[in-house]
């Protein structure tokens, strides 16, 4: 027989790059297709919406989980690797390859993105403020001036948003719940940020993600965008979506292990055929 091979390290930072860079292809994609392509419809806004960007982020997030499912997991997120890790016995020697991988995916991701859409933002936006950043990276109420929110406001939105996806990412995978079967986990983590997107979309644009937030920040700031570091108020903020997210990661994973998973049957007190088997270590 021949002998199965193990993908190593390589393998598996491999696929976290690619599996964010396809990520970020469509997520920062239908951002740019919306903010800047639309702004030059008539009437502007021809090209989606608030939900179209819902939809799209989730499809890229489920494409990304087929692409580097098999190989490393797919954990597509920095804030999902340091949970893992924290509560589910990921080695901690990978957290910090894994998350550069992540990021690096995202960063070049985003380059592609920009160098794609180069007309359409420069026609859009010319002097690439403001206005267009955020098919880049977040700010606190999508740039609106309008709605008082400031860091701390979208840093507490930050939290909450990644302690809800890091709590269904863990019920959907633990295998001694009732995880989804037809290999049909990546399609519903997919729906899970649809739904954070259309639930807790306002006040910091959903980074849930310090990858997908940071690498293309640097992407845009590294071509043109030199206000990128800085949110509509001329605060730094580029922190909130990094540390936010790594923090509520935590506290997702705390609660469904204190709520949920502590609670459930091993294996051994299951009758055969009622649960998938788990792999063993």
């Amino acid at each position: 027989m021949q002998r199965l091979r193990k993908p190593g390290i390589a393998g598996e930072l491999s696929a976290e790059f690619l599996g964010t860079m396809i990520l970020i292809l469509f997520g920062c994609g239908v951002v740019a297709q919306v903010v800047a392509g639309g702004a030059l419809t008539d009437p502007p806004g021809g090209l989606g919406n608030h939900d179209s960007i819902a939809w799209a982020w989730g499809l890229g997030v489920t494409l990304g989980v087929y692409v580097a499912g098999r190989l490393s997991g797919a954990h597509l997120n920095p804030a999902v690797t340091v949970s893992l890790a924290a509560f589910k016995d990921f080695p901690w020697r990978k957290v910090a390859p894994y998350s550069l991988a992540q990021l690096a995916g995202a960063f070049v991701g985003a380059l592609l993105v920009r160098w794609n859409y180069t007309e359409a933002l420069a026609k859009a936006d010319p002097g690439h403020t403001i206005k267009t950043q955020f098919v880049f990276s977040t700010l606190p109420a999508n740039g609106n001036p309008a709605l008082p929110v400031h860091e701390w406001g979208a840093f507490r939105d930050q939290v909450i948003g990644t302690a809800i996806l890091i709590l269904l990412i863990f019920a959907v995978t633990d295998l001694l719940n009732t995880p989804p079967g037809a290999n049909l986990s990546p399609f519903i983590v997919g729906l899970i940020v649809v739904a954070i997107g259309m639930a807790f979309g306002t006040n910091a644009g959903y980074a849930i993600n310090p990858a997908r937030d940071f690498g293309p920040r640097l992407a845009s700031f590294l071509t043109g965008y030199g206000g990128a570091w800085r949110d509509q108020y001329g605060n730094f903020y580029f922190w909130v979506p990094i540390v936010g997210p790594l923090v509520g990661g935590l506290v997702g994973a705390f609660f469904y292990k204190t709520f949920v998973s502590r609670f459930l049957p091993s294996p051994e007190d299951e009758p055969e055929g009622s649960i998938p088997l788990l792999p063993e270590k």
